[in-house]
């Protein structure tokens, strides 16, 4: 596969995760850019912390971003998790304190990496010793509550570095090409009509499911969705019965049902959070 097509997806998608009252929570999220010769298949690391003891569960939402996760909890590394693509929204309770690190992969990316179905992770939230042992022996060895962060980046970085270096990465050209049509077209799309790749529907439909972790379907759903929330600034001015035609719906009430499954709240509670 040709680089440049590597780099479209970086260029086309920004997945987002708002986080809504996270300072009123007692909450810090930040992401961190990977080594740029990782740009390619990482999109950020990022980092999800208590600034103060949480005397009560605080209901932590992550959206649908199309993405695959690694994350472990900085002061206890010998438990990490493998997130896989959902497409719909996640809640957790966190509680007490806590100093989360992530490591969120570009679309189609976690499969060329690992060599590992995206489709057997869907909807899953997997201890990484069952999953990928290595990463989660290369976590538990090398990570503790004394990691400051930017130590945690270059640690991450060395490892994810020297995997690519050593790992033939397994791509496809047609996924690619597809891939570039969805993101490009913001998810608008039919998918007989517009995806002409070289395979069938069905043989299209299986690849997809594979590298990425869902239909095609559900993952343009979720593309237009991430366009719609990180567009969010200049949403604010619209009417709320002109928020469905700026995100490409023609029917308000499918947009406002098929928002808040992937969000966990409506389109106007989300933009005046």
């Amino acid at each position: 596969m040709a680089k440049n097509k590597l780099h479209q997806i970086r260029q086309l998608f920004r997945p987002l995760q708002p986080i809504a009252n996270a300072a009123e929570g007692g909450l810090s999220y930040l992401e961190f850019l990977p080594d740029i010769r990782l740009h390619d298949f990482i999109y950020c690391y990022w980092q999800l912390k208590s600034e103060t003891h949480l005397s009560d569960p605080y209901p932590y939402r992550v959206v649908a971003d199309g993405c695959i996760d690694i994350f472990f909890e900085l002061d206890h590394p010998t438990e990490s998790f493998l997130m896989g693509m959902s497409g719909s929204y996640t809640e957790f309770q966190l509680t007490d304190c806590f100093n989360y690190i992530g490591i969120r992969f570009l679309p189609t990316r976690f499969t060329e990496l690992y060599g590992l179905g995206a489709a057997e992770l869907t909807d899953l939230c997997e201890p990484m010793e069952q999953v990928l042992p290595e990463t989660s022996l290369f976590i538990r060895n090398n990570f503790s509550a004394k990691t400051g962060t930017e130590e945690v980046v270059q640690l991450l970085n060395g490892y994810f570095l020297k995997r690519l270096e050593n790992t033939r990465i397994k791509s496809d050209s047609r996924i690619a090409h597809a891939m570039d049509i969805i993101l490009q077209r913001e998810g608008h799309l039919h998918v007989e009509k517009d995806l002409d790749v070289g395979l069938s529907p069905r043989q299209l439909g299986r690849l997809f499911e594979y590298y990425t972790g869902d239909t095609i379907k559900t993952f343009s759903k979720i593309v237009r969705f991430q366009n719609f929330i990180r567009r969010k600034a200049g949403l604010e001015a619209l009417d709320q019965d002109q928020h469905y035609l700026a995100a490409g719906y023609y029917d308000q009430s499918h947009f406002i049902k098929e928002f808040k499954k992937l969000y966990g709240t409506t389109p106007f509670k989300a933009l005046r959070s």
